[in-house]
């Protein structure tokens, strides 16, 4: 695996991907406590995981009561 941009984002996606399918947190396919490579892949799958839930949690925020009159 390249440690590049383009490799953190493709990564990034698989954790997004992997919450909208349902997948826990600790599902990540990367080991956080391997070599380079590992942890680069836990770090960047992690992040599109937790973006994808905050952003699932943003979703779901109802808007403040209105008072009207």
């Amino acid at each position: 695996m390249q440690l590049n941009r383009e490799t953190a984002l493709r990564v990034q996606q698989q954790g997004k991907a992997a919450y909208q399918s349902g997948d826990p947190g600790d599902a990540s396919p990367y080991d956080r406590r391997g070599n380079a490579e590992q942890q680069f892949g836990y770090r960047y799958w992690m992040l599109g995981w937790s973006m994808a839930r905050s952003e699932a949690e943003d979703a779901q925020v109802e808007p403040a009561a209105s008072t009207g009159h």
